[in-house]
């Protein structure tokens, strides 16, 4: 009956999502919703492009594991990424009218640094998609009491969350978070206060976590440790800063207003509700003791949906299972339509010109399914893993390749091509070579990328000036000496 229900679920999403796509008359549309979202839709689709998987099914897993201190990354580190968006870039980047966030790059670097930071970008994806359709995955999984293989699960979640992308675009994506994060809020919050009253009030929950020391949010203060947790904190903090889906939402505005004060709202928003399941895993601990410690050993992911399965009555199950599928099939929907538009509009179009822009369009929705074929693959592969590990591991690539070339730009005037590409050279070399080495485990990779691609962004700007002005110099004294 509960998976009847989930089904149905899913199927009243597509046809929204299907009447939503009656709207897309062209790229502008698809990408961008045409620039005609008002800020209501502003904060919920950026709200809801957070809200995945890992925020109700990996984030309270780490909770209860390491505290606070170990969900520093997602979701404090995401939600400020929002609003640093909002604050610093959202303003410049509306009011130059691109459809891409690659387009800046151009614009500003020129076709060479586009090209690679787009491929960044993309790349950063397969990570975060592949986690919401290990999700989708393990729902069904539950749900159908293991008659449906995970790798069954993801393939139907894929094809359900492609049936409105593949056709609507940003407008589908749209209008589906919009209605999706309404059933979230509230059935997230309804299953908190019944939880809790199972627990014995929320006050022994919280008095739980305090003896467990759970609340404890900064580092050891050792240098390692700190290190490591400035490292956690700007791996989405600003790693999340120069990706396609944040720029979408912002762009889809319909003024700057919205596109500044939406992802401000939204990523206050999502700290402050990220706290919800975390309470509710921690509700669990109580409510059935020697499950969760055994869950705790096995698979922590699976605490929430079996404190919910086994204890809760038949319409909490439904309020669950519909808010757990709306954050994953939010958050999917717009990864899956972000890398696709960047690969059409600054990768594709400088091999294949463009002819018109219904070809265009046909070609983004294309690029959509082979996307979508790439991650579904990727997850199946990668089935097992943690699901908060592949959305912070998503992250480290754009944060040491595209962040400096992005913030720079934008903030300083003597910012050159040259340094673009020293930036993004030394700061993934870099980071790749403390990844492959021993050396990872003294010095975060992802730091010393960020720091060495400010390094070549700084020697890659003023280096060949300054070369030039000893140069210029040099013939000066020779002269004189003439």
């Amino acid at each position: 009956m509960l998976l009847t229900l989930v089904i149905l679920y899913l199927l009243v999403t597509i046809a929204i999502g299907l009447w939503a796509a009656k709207r897309v008359k062209n790229t502008a549309d698809f990408a961008i919703a045409g620039r005609r979202l008002p800020l209501a839709m502003i904060i919920t689709t950026t709200f809801a492009t957070w809200f995945g998987s890992e925020t109700v099914l990996g984030i309270p897993a780490k909770f209860v594991d390491g505290g606070l201190n170990s969900v520093v990354e997602d979701p404090f580190g995401a939600g400020l990424c929002l609003v640093l968006v909002g604050l610093f870039f959202a303003g410049k980047l509306y009011r130059m009218t691109l459809l891409t966030i690659s387009d800046y790059y151009r614009e500003r670097y020129g076709r060479a640094v586009e090209l690679v930071c787009s491929l960044i970008i993309m790349l950063s994806y397969l990570g975060w998609v592949s986690a919401q359709v290990t999700a989708l995955g393990l729902v069904f999984n539950v749900l159908s009491g293991g008659a449906i293989a995970p790798w069954q699960g993801m393939i139907l979640g894929t094809v359900s969350i492609l049936a409105y992308t593949l056709f609507g675009g940003m407008w589908s994506v749209a209008v589906t978070d919009f209605i999706q994060m309404i059933i979230l809020v509230l059935g997230l919050f309804i299953l908190a206060v019944f939880a809790g009253n199972q627990a014995g009030g929320a006050d022994k929950v919280v008095a739980l976590a305090i003896s467990k020391d759970m609340f404890r949010f900064w580092p050891e203060p050792q240098f390692k440790d700190i290190l490591f947790f400035v490292a956690a904190a700007i791996t989405m903090m600003l790693g999340s800063i120069p990706q396609q889906d944040v720029f979408q939402r912002v762009m889809s505005a319909k003024n700057e207003s919205a596109a500044t004060k939406g992802p401000v709202i939204g990523g206050l928003f999502y700290m402050l509700f990220a706290l919800v399941p975390m309470f509710l895993v921690t509700s669990a601990l109580i409510i059935m003791p020697e499950q969760s410690a055994a869950l705790l050993k096995d698979d922590p992911q699976k605490i929430l949906p079996t404190l919910v399965l086994e204890q809760m009555p038949f319409f909490m199950q439904v309020l669950f299972f519909g808010a757990l599928l709306s954050a994953i099939k939010s958050t999917a929907s717009a990864t899956l339509l972000a890398p696709s538009v960047t690969f059409v509009e600054n990768i594709w179009r400088q091999f294949v010109p463009r002819t018109s822009d219904q070809q265009e369009l046909k070609t983004m929705r294309i690029s959509v399914l082979v996307f979508a074929a790439c991650v579904l693959v990727y997850a199946i592969t990668l089935e097992g893993k943690p699901i908060y590990e592949m959305v912070s591991g998503a992250y480290q690539v754009t944060l040491v390749g595209a962040v400096v070339p992005l913030a720079a730009g934008l903030y300083w005037k003597r910012a050159t091509t040259q340094g673009a590409i020293f930036a993004i050279v030394l700061g993934l070399t870099s980071w790749v070579l403390l990844l492959a080495t021993p050396a990872g485990e003294e010095f975060p990779p992802q730091l010393a990328g960020l720091l060495m691609s400010v390094v070549g962004m700084v020697l890659g700007s003023l280096g060949p000036q300054a070369l030039k002005n000893r140069h210029g110099a040099h013939h000066h004294v020779v002269g004189l000496k003439n």
